[in-house]
């Protein structure tokens, strides 16, 4: 098995609310209008479906407004995980979200690139 690299993946967003990009990152609602065609959520297990693929996650860590934390359980390493974490810019007001993420070394690209157009998604959703 090829080892995962980690990385981290920073974007900006001028004039949105922490607490609405919050929502938009670990309810059910907020998560299905840009990161899955649908989410269900019970305890600690978050069911992501796209196109009829079901994917489970375990939220792992959370602190409410700043970040989450959640890993796949389709049964790779559990060292792996991906995490959003908010950052308020008090110089100019605007909010960042920071991604960590895992990949292959071969695919680290195309996972930014996904991440970049879900991104693109999220922004909209959020009116920005």
């Amino acid at each position: 098995m090829i080892k995962k690299e980690k990385f981290h993946i920073e974007y900006v967003f001028d004039k949105v609310s922490a607490r609405s990009l919050w929502n938009h990152l670990t309810t059910a609602m907020g998560l299905s209008s840009w990161f899955a065609d649908e989410v269900n959520i019970s305890g600690d297990r978050y069911i992501f479906t796209w196109n009829k693929v079901r994917e489970e996650a375990k939220l792992l860590e959370e602190r409410p407004g700043v970040k989450v934390r959640y890993r796949w359980l389709n049964g790779d390493d559990a060292n792996y995980y991906f995490e959003f974490i908010i950052h308020s810019i008090e110089l100019t007001g605007a909010t960042s979200l920071e991604i960590t993420d895992f990949a292959e070394p071969d695919e680290k690209a195309d996972a930014i690139a996904l991440w970049d157009s879900q991104i693109e998604v999220l922004k909209r959703t959020l009116g920005i």
